[in-house]
């Protein structure tokens, strides 16, 4: 199965039958997600998996859940509303010891709304099966794992290419990442990733357009975006966020064996 495929990835790059893993289900309203994700990565042979209960913002303080992130090996955020993870996460130790944490060298992963929050401009709601339109996205601050892109996700699958070209189009510098169910994108410390599932993962580069009309458009206006650079790659596609360009699979071809972060999207 694809998706346990991902998981299985995710586990040994946070050290195999070596890992120690925390999830954080703090984007879902389900009482199971965070016992859940721990089976998971148990019986894909985590040696250790353990979740942080936080519900609200005074849950950050607890001293005992920094310190579980200090032994981490591998750190997840499962979906749910990427909102509610961020107003309850935002600002606090527990954000910044993720973002210390991965700086370090620890896998950081998320799923759905675990993976949009990732980077430092995150998209917190908008229009699907829309065409590129003002207004289209709303964006808010994410944990800043990376400055380089911004993540969409479900993607083709709720047709979210018009609200990813939109919000490429507020800051051409970001590269537009749109992540399919049942896909992920593994992101090295060289700034490659590399794409596994069954989907695919859309790369918006909108570094070269020659003209954009956001900046004068009227709310619910459709968008001139003329330059804009689009890739849709498979799995064992890689692609240089440094370099901006995309590769195919390739047998011979090595890939960094030890990212520091990941991110996955996958049906709630």
């Amino acid at each position: 199965m694809k998706e346990r495929q991902i998981h299985r990835r995710f586990v040994e790059l946070s050290g195999g039958k070596d890992a120690d893993i925390v999830v954080i289900p703090t984007a879902s309203e389900l009482e199971t997600t965070g016992q859940d994700y721990n089976r998971i990565f148990r019986d894909l042979g985590a040696a250790e998996v353990d979740f942080l209960p936080i519900t609200r913002r005074a849950d950050c303080d607890n001293p005992r859940y920094l310190e579980m992130l200090d032994r981490a090996s591998g750190i997840f955020l499962t979906g749910g509303n990427q909102l509610r993870l961020s107003t309850i996460l935002g600002g606090t130790g527990i954000a910044q010891k993720i973002r210390r944490r991965n700086a370090m060298g620890v896998t950081v992963a998320g799923t759905s709304a675990g993976a949009s929050i990732m980077s430092e401009h995150m998209i917190a709601g908008g229009d699907s099966n829309s065409a590129p339109v003002e207004g289209a996205v709303s964006l808010a601050p994410g944990l800043g794992l990376t400055n380089a892109v911004i993540i969409d996700q479900h993607f083709t699958q709720r047709n979210r290419l018009g609200r990813l070209l939109a919000a490429s189009s507020y800051n051409p510098f970001l590269i537009g990442l749109g992540i399919d169910e049942d896909t992920a994108a593994f992101i090295g410390p060289d700034g490659v990733f590399e794409v596994v599932g069954s989907g695919t993962v859309t790369v918006v580069d909108a570094s070269g357009l020659t003209h954009s009309s956001m900046w004068e458009a009227r709310p619910g206006q459709a968008l001139t975006l003329l330059g804009l650079k689009v890739d849709v790659m498979g799995e064992g596609c890689r692609y240089d966020l440094v370099g901006r360009h995309a590769y195919p699979p390739d047998a011979h071809a090595e890939f960094c064996a030890l990212p520091n972060q990941a991110g996955t999207t996958r049906q709630q």
